[in-house]
């Protein structure tokens, strides 16, 4: 098979990395980068964060909402919380509260950092479920502003010419 071109991989790059194309002043500096979302946080409170997830993973979803209230009242201030809850909410088939939590959480962080790009790529599955694609596309590419390649991936599947071109490589190393 016939090596690539250096331009020919700078095209497939901008077709598979649709953030490429955005320029590095839009993106998020790794210093401007909330770090550990449990750094500072009482022992207390990730505890019962950690037993909220695996009492909301057992199935057990309104006495995981009291724990992660719990941890709420403990530590207010603490986005990473809404989150977590978010996702037991949404396990709940409960979206509208999930989002409420979402959208409390980014306004929390202002859409910046780790929890925010965490948020956001929740918040852009929930959209992609729903049928809005438009939404989940500007929430991934938020969420891949704040480092997140979960989100990049998520691009890429929405990206109809990075499918297109998919399929046509699988296509060609499939006949050599």
């Amino acid at each position: 098979m016939q090596r690539l071109t250096e331009h020919d991989e700078a095209v497939l790059d901008a077709i598979f990395d649709p953030l490429q194309l955005i320029s590095d002043a839009n993106r998020i500096s790794s210093d401007e980068l909330v770090g550990d979302p449990n750094d500072g946080v009482d022992e207390k409170v990730l505890e019962l964060v950690k037993t909220g997830i695996e009492t909301a993973e057992a199935g057990r979803i309104d006495e995981a909402l009291r724990i992660f209230d719990e941890a709420r009242e403990r530590a207010p201030d603490d986005a990473s919380i809404l989150n977590d809850r978010a996702q037991a909410l949404r396990l709940a088939g409960r979206i509208s509260d999930a989002l409420e939590n979402l959208n409390e959480a980014l306004r929390m962080t202002n859409s910046r950092g780790k929890v925010a790009g965490k948020a956001l790529c929740q918040r852009g599955l929930l959209h992609r479920l729903a049928g809005r694609e438009d939404q989940a596309k500007q929430d991934f590419q938020e969420a891949a502003k704040n480092g997140s390649t979960f989100a990049r991936t998520q691009l890429v599947h929405l990206n109809p010419y990075a499918a297109m071109c998919n399929a046509m490589l699988k296509e060609i190393n499939s006949k050599s």
